[in-house]
């Protein structure tokens, strides 16, 4: 049974940092495209950042610079640093996999979903 669990979350000030984990089990995260995407509210969720099998990643414009995605092949776990957070980073973080490919990775094509982690950001 695929699984995704999310922990990480919490309340900073702007200018602050957190990690985010999710650990995957019931299938090798190394072997599939893996993803962080995010949902303010009254917004539609979007994608943040992506990492595939060789390590390349992607981010969204607003992520770039100050996220960082990774992941620990040894513990089938994924990352999210978030540095320099802002208010407007406030959202419901989700892990997400694509189990149909492993690079090339697309935000559209996700289709497996953690329960999410709650991140607010204090002015």
């Amino acid at each position: 049974q695929v699984q995704l669990v999310e922990s990480g979350g919490g309340s900073v000030q702007a200018g602050g940092s957190l990690r985010l984990s999710c650990a995957a089990s019931g299938f090798t995260a190394s072997s599939y495209c893996m993803g962080w995407f995010r949902q303010a509210p009254g917004k539609e969720r979007e994608g943040v950042a992506t990492i595939d099998t060789g390590r390349i990643t992607s981010y969204v414009n607003s992520a770039k610079g100050r996220f960082t995605i990774s992941k620990d092949n040894a513990k089938n776990t994924l990352y999210l640093v978030m540095n320099s957070l802002k208010p407007e980073d406030t959202a419901i973080y989700y892990c997400a996999a694509d189990l149909a490919r492993g690079w090339r990775c697309l935000f559209s094509e996700f289709t497996n979903w953690g329960q999410g982690t709650q991140v607010t950001v204090s002015s």
